[in-house]
């Protein structure tokens, strides 16, 4: 009986422990890239619903690559459509080597995985759909190696 219960306590713990690490994430999804190769009139998007504009969120970028992919960095331009029609656009640069070579991010086999923090005190300004399109900006119109793109929106708690 006291097995059974330290058992019972033991799945408690981990089930509440489970469900709290994953009650901040807000959106994460991600899209294949066909083929590995990134066509720049390509715009994956994405459409966030957002209800609640007076928390804090972190931004991530999430972007996975195979290591055969020529560059050290990755440039992007980000357009932004807020629910009341608004638009913004950002050029942002990505990181993905270190100066000596090395891959960022985390391996497995040929591909690279990187979560990238892009804001870590995000405001929505406004309740409603964002539109989130990514654009490659390098300086080939077709990028070889990319696999995914994705956002990751993560409530960011403080206490």
């Amino acid at each position: 009986m006291i097995k059974t219960l330290k058992r019972i306590g033991l799945l408690s713990l981990i089930a509440m422990f489970l469900s709290c690490s994953n009650d901040k994430v807000v959106y994460d999804e991600s899209m294949i890239i066909a083929n590995s190769s990134w066509n720049n009139q390509e715009l994956p998007y994405f459409d966030v619903s957002i209800e609640d504009t007076l928390t804090a969120y972190n931004f991530y970028l999430n972007l996975r690559h195979l290591e055969n992919y020529k560059y050290s960095n990755f440039y992007m331009f980000l357009h932004t459509t807020f629910p009341d029609g608004a638009k913004t656009h950002d050029t942002i640069e990505l990181v993905l080597a270190y100066p000596d070579g090395r891959w960022t991010g985390k391996g497995s086999g040929s591909m690279r995985s990187n979560q990238i923090l892009l804001n870590n005190d995000l405001h929505f300004p406004l309740k409603g759909e964002y539109r989130f399109e990514i654009e490659q900006a390098m300086r080939e119109p077709v990028l070889n190696g990319i696999t995914d793109i994705g956002l990751r929106f993560e409530k960011r708690y403080t206490e």
